[in-house]
């Protein structure tokens, strides 16, 4: 029997799940929200064309205006100045959108602390714990956050001083970006930074670090806590869009059945 069949035969029986990262987008979901004088992206929207009528008897369908970086979605090089002169979303080699899932708990860290930065040590730590990361993984960093995904306010927990949302050390996002064989990074928050990653040195730099060095972020995820800390194969599916900087993207985890 063929790789393939086995894969087919093991997902008809139960073997694996096919588990759902993806939160669904609608005019409702958080998005990023910029100071000014910063431009902000428009929400997603639907446009009704035609719903069974005059306009399309037989039909319904819609325009979509969006935002590339809204909802669940894919932030490619080109998306940073440091990538500036690299890949956009449909250049991506498909083999790096399928990869090993790697999840790191940080919900305790972070439950005390929504301004929580992850560390080299913290890296290191669960890489004596648990093994290294294998070549070409997502690793998806679960800090509970998704449990805010339906109200806008706690998503981006916003007062006057900033966002106050988990993220990553600048020096954690350097040795991300240089020293592990992966693909990609996701996380549950709004954006691959913290909500206070202005105030690094460099600012913001997980997309400083990761897309300058060809390795792409995914955001907004959710139920990673139906994935095993290892073993599960992550599919992630933007759009293609010629001269995107990202765009938004399903989201599937294959995860064996115990």
């Amino acid at each position: 029997m063929s790789q393939t069949n086995i894969l087919l035969a093991s997902l008809a029986s139960g073997t694996f799940t096919v588990q759902d990262l993806t939160t669904p987008l609608s005019k409702d979901t958080p998005t990023l929200v910029l100071p000014e004088p910063f431009a902000n992206l428009i929400d997603f929207n639907l446009e009704e064309v035609s719903a069974y009528d005059s306009p399309g008897p037989f039909w319904k369908h819609h325009n979509i205006h969006t935002g590339e970086h809204i909802g669940t979605h894919l932030d490619a090089p080109i998306h940073w100045v440091t990538g500036r002169d690299g890949k956009d979303v449909s250049q991506i080699d498909p083999k790096r959108l399928v990869g090993a899932g790697v999840v790191l708990d940080f919900r305790d860290k972070v439950a005390n602390n929504p301004d929580y930065l992850i560390t080299i040590d913290d890296l290191e730590e669960w890489q004596r714990n648990h093994g290294s990361f294998p070549s070409n993984a997502w690793l998806l960093f679960r800090t509970g956050w998704d449990q805010y995904g339906s109200d806008r306010q706690a998503f981006l927990n916003a007062d006057e001083t900033g966002s106050h949302t988990p993220g990553f050390t600048a020096e954690c996002a350097r040795h991300i970006a240089l020293n592990l064989d992966i693909s990609g990074v996701g996380v549950e928050t709004v954006g691959i930074d913290a909500g206070n990653a202005a105030q690094l040195d460099p600012p913001f730099p997980m997309h400083n670090f990761l897309l300058g060095n060809d390795k792409y972020g995914v955001t907004s995820l959710k139920n990673l806590d139906k994935l095993p800390l290892s073993g599960s194969l992550i599919v992630v599916a933007p759009l293609p869009i010629v001269g995107g900087t990202g765009a938004p993207a399903r989201v599937l985890a294959l995860v064996p059945n115990e």
